[in-house]
């Protein structure tokens, strides 16, 4: 005898007891028990399928009614919706697109089976739902079936993939957004400090003259190219497949469908999709995916090399600190007063995350196999956490990071003339051999270009004291008037 607390759900592989009030079902059961993986699937996703869901329906109510001017649909054997259940149906695709019901959503991140367990979750929990609107008992499959009626006209292989680029869609707003913010405060402190002397590094070891604008502009034409790509993201996967079902054939779905069902997704979402000229291509090749995450990986390769460049100049290794990180959180359980660059570390730990990313993406996108891949879960799921990870590290740095980055200007000018490399702006003047000479006084007399320039008289101290103005400093190369004077 089942409980009360039990409804008894049954497919061709047999039965199993369910939550009488879960709006998940047998599906969604085995599932969890066949994928013993607690990675959450990602929320977008699944908003991204009720978006799916609510089209696909309303697309089927406007196929009933233009059939329904053309035939009476009581001559017709295919499956035919009523319109209080379609009503519902919509109404339930609709909470799932704003995020209701999620915790009835038990299918983990990663599974087997082309994404047909997280289809088959999804149209459990719609089932369900809409059975509670029209006042029924979850699991009262005879008035709505979660496959039948549920999954109308859809197929896993064109709803999943088609979702997850929608939910893709919707994450690269904010990392574009995110990026330009990020790259408007380099271009800040590039603008604010173009004239502000330090030293270079090659190598990691002292090289020739530079300015705090000249390092802040590197990092905002980096970012400026990475704002570009991602703009171009939205070009590379636009492209779905919806309507094309198992393989791209739309085999069982209506021509109407197909050709409507992805504009009225438009319509619904905002988004800029469209239906593939080739849906067999579109199902079968998931090489969109791979290009957009190369794009990504190429942001995350640019925050990582800025952060440890920030990172290594604030260091206290450094010997002269040339810029202070905020003071963002206590950095020792045992070391008093201590602070770590923690928001340089989340950035390089999640930029690592994204490599990391990219090459599983690129191996399951080439396991694709014939007509489709089934992979599509797990490729998934490591785009979006790398959408996520990179909109948090951008957005971490704006708010973390460069807003109250300290830049010590004195000190780093002081270390500047300090520093033999100095002499290499004499070159053009004084030859390689003398500026050596210069440089070598410097270094074993630890003392500044102009107490060694006074002591071996190269050249006049006011002529050096122009050469060395940061105007003439930062000047890109010499000319001939310049050396002739």
């Amino acid at each position: 005898m089942i409980s009360s607390n039990l409804r008894e759900e049954k497919d061709f592989l047999g039965v199993v007891n369910i939550p009488s009030t879960a709006l998940y079902g047998i599906h969604s059961f085995r599932a969890r028990s066949n994928f013993p993986d607690t990675t959450v699937f990602h929320p977008e996703w699944y908003k991204a399928l009720g978006s799916v869901k609510k089209a696909c329906y309303q697309t089927a109510r406007e196929f009933y009614k233009k059939a329904g001017e053309k035939i009476s649909l009581n001559d017709v054997h295919f499956r035919i919706i009523e319109d209080d259940v379609l009503d519902k149906l919509i109404l339930a695709a609709t909470e799932i697109e704003k995020g209701n019901h999620l915790s009835e959503f038990i299918v983990p991140a990663v599974s087997g089976g082309a994404g047909t367990s997280i289809n088959l979750n999804i149209n459990e929990i719609i089932t369900n739902r809409a059975l509670q609107l029209l006042n029924e008992a979850p699991g009262n499959y005879d008035k709505i079936d979660p496959i039948e009626k549920a999954n109308i006209f859809q197929s896993t292989n064109d709803v999943i993939p088609t979702s997850l680029k929608i939910a893709v869609l919707r994450l690269l707003e904010p990392l574009e957004e995110s990026v330009n913010r990020l790259r408007q405060q380099t271009e800040r402190l590039e603008r604010q400090h173009q004239q502000h002397l330090r030293k270079a590094y090659t190598q990691m070891q002292e090289a020739v003259p530079s300015s705090f604008g000249r390092l802040f502009g590197t990092y905002s034409d980096a970012l400026s190219r990475d704002w570009w790509r991602i703009s171009k993201c939205f070009e590379r996967i636009k492209v779905v497949n919806l309507g094309g079902s198992a393989i791209g054939s739309g085999i069982t779905v209506p021509r109407f469908f197909i050709m409507e069902v992805v504009r009225r997704l438009q319509e619904n979402t905002q988004l800029p999709i469209t239906r593939a000229d080739n849906l067999f291509d579109a199902t079968s090749n998931l090489d969109s995916l791979v290009e957009v995450h190369g794009i990504l990986k190429a942001l995350a390769v640019n925050l990582e090399k800025m952060v440890s460049d920030i990172r290594l100049l604030s260091a206290d290794v450094h010997g002269t600190k040339e810029l202070e990180l905020p003071n963002k959180q206590v950095g020792s359980s045992i070391m008093p007063g201590k602070v770590n660059p923690v928001i340089p570390e989340f950035v390089i730990s999640s930029s690592h995350k994204v490599y990391a990313n990219d090459m599983l993406i690129a191996g399951l996108c080439a396991q694709g196999c014939l007509e489709l891949n089934a992979y599509i879960p797990t490729i998934g799921h490591a785009l979006l956490e790398s959408l996520k990870l990179l909109i948090a590290s951008a957005n971490t740095l704006n708010e973390n990071l460069f807003q109250d980055l300290n830049l010590h200007i004195d000190k780093a000018s002081e270390s500047l003339y300090s520093s033999p490399v100095v002499a290499t702006a004499l070159v053009p003047h004084l030859g390689y051999n003398k500026c050596s000479e210069i440089a070598l006084a410097m270094k074993n007399t630890s003392s500044t270009i102009f107490e060694v320039n006074d002591a071996m008289k190269f050249m006049d101290n006011e002529k050096l004291r122009e050469l060395l103005k940061p105007e003439n400093l930062l000047k890109g190369g010499f000319t001939i008037s310049d050396i002739s004077k």
